[in-house]
């Protein structure tokens, strides 16, 4: 619900808040921009509050902020109100989305941990398919005002409820043993991780891979605006696509399990890659779309689950809230570079074409990094001499 009213709204109502602020795309888009750096900021404190206290008071606090500022943004009538509302929205969304959800599940469960994580992006898929197609309905009959308000309501609705009623909070510091005595949880600290190869070469291709998700989440909208189709048909595209992460998931779990997290993470920036490639032809061949839509759709879903489970494969699940916060730090502050980024480029570039292109070839150079690093990691335990 949080995901698909907050993040993917903004999208779709772009364009009428560029007409009623009358300011330019990169100004409009700057908005979001604050409110992912605000929440990639927020991620650390996030991830260590949630290791120290659960996630319930934070989750339920996010979101009834989440409903105040929604309500706020209906009624903004200038760029800086606008900055102001998303300033704030940013707490919000660190307090409520993947990151908080992820910290919960592995406080939770040592065993079927992945099929927990599963569940929770299987349901979370659905965001852009749901949501995106129900607000473009609302947009072409009452406004994008009044729409706002109408999702208001519903997030109210839902999301408070959930978590403060039924959210508890998951054993994290301490399980017991075999034989009843407490037994410590697995996993290094942030600081240990840190020192780490690993923990570097993921951050840095999560960033990449997090600035391309959040451009095209934001730009396809208008990029097939430019070529004719209609705002209704590119936002149900998105939805589709968003459908497609639902496969992209299971089959992700389905490959991790045997080959590891590590290594399918690599190929999911590959296929992003692809993905990009496919969208910046796609205009020119319409049945390219069709494409686009599974191949960077199940891409995309596939990332989601790669950042949780790689992270808590590696680094073990005792500190996993504030090791995911700070790689969030970065990843999604490049997250929340990617609209006002990419909006730039279409100005430098000129063109979007170039920008996705631009966007493909840095996660080929991520995918090659995260792949030289697990070929390293292999030579190293074969290099390690057994009894």
């Amino acid at each position: 619900m949080t995901w698909g009213i907050i993040y993917y709204g903004f999208p779709v109502f772009l364009r009428p808040m560029e007409r009623d602020l009358g300011a330019s795309r990169v100004a409009i888009t700057a908005a979001f921009s604050i409110g992912l750096g605000v929440a990639a900021l927020a991620a650390l404190p996030v991830g260590r509050w949630i290791d120290r206290h659960g996630g319930r008071g934070l989750m339920t606090g996010g979101s009834c902020l989440a409903v105040a500022l929604t309500f706020a943004w209906a009624r903004v009538e200038s760029l800086s109100t606008l900055y102001a509302v998303w300033f704030f929205m940013g707490l919000a969304m660190a307090a409520t989305l993947y990151e908080p959800a992820f910290a919960v599940v592995v406080s939770w469960f040592r065993e079927g941990r992945d099929r927990a994580l599963l569940t929770v992006t299987l349901a979370a898929g659905f965001a852009s398919t749901i949501f995106m197609p129900i607000e473009a309905w609302l947009l072409e009959r009452v406004g994008w005002r009044s729409s706002l308000t109408i999702l208001a309501v519903v997030l109210a609705a839902v999301t408070i409820p959930v978590h403060a009623f039924v959210l508890r909070r998951g054993p994290s510091s301490v399980h017991r043993g075999t034989d009843g005595a407490p037994a410590a949880v697995p996993g290094m600290t942030l600081g240990e991780a840190a020192r780490t190869l690993v923990f570097w070469v993921l951050s840095i291709a999560f960033f990449v891979g997090n600035f391309a998700t959040a451009a095209v989440s934001v730009h396809l909208i208008p990029f097939l605006g430019e070529r004719g189709y209609s705002a209704t048909l590119a936002a149900a595209i998105i939805g589709w696509m968003g459908a497609m992460q639902i496969p992209g998931r299971l089959l992700f779990m389905a490959v991790a399990g045997r080959f590891g997290a590590l290594g399918v993470t690599m190929a999911v920036f590959l296929a992003q890659a692809i993905g990009l490639g496919l969208v910046a032809l796609a205009p020119s061949l319409p049945a390219g779309l069709i494409l686009v839509i599974a191949v960077l759709g199940a891409a995309n879903g596939m990332a989601t689950l790669a950042r949780a489970t790689t992270l808590a494969e590696v680094f073990g699940p005792a500190h996993y809230a504030s090791i995911s916060g700070a790689v969030a730090l970065g990843a999604n502050g490049f997250r929340a570079l990617g609209p006002v980024g990419a909006a730039v480029l279409y100005t430098v570039l000129g063109g979007y074409r170039p920008v996705f292109w631009s966007l493909a070839g840095a996660l080929v150079l991520m995918g090659g990094v995260v792949a030289a690093t697990v070929a390293r990691g292999a030579q190293a335990e074969r290099a390690v001499p057994t009894a």
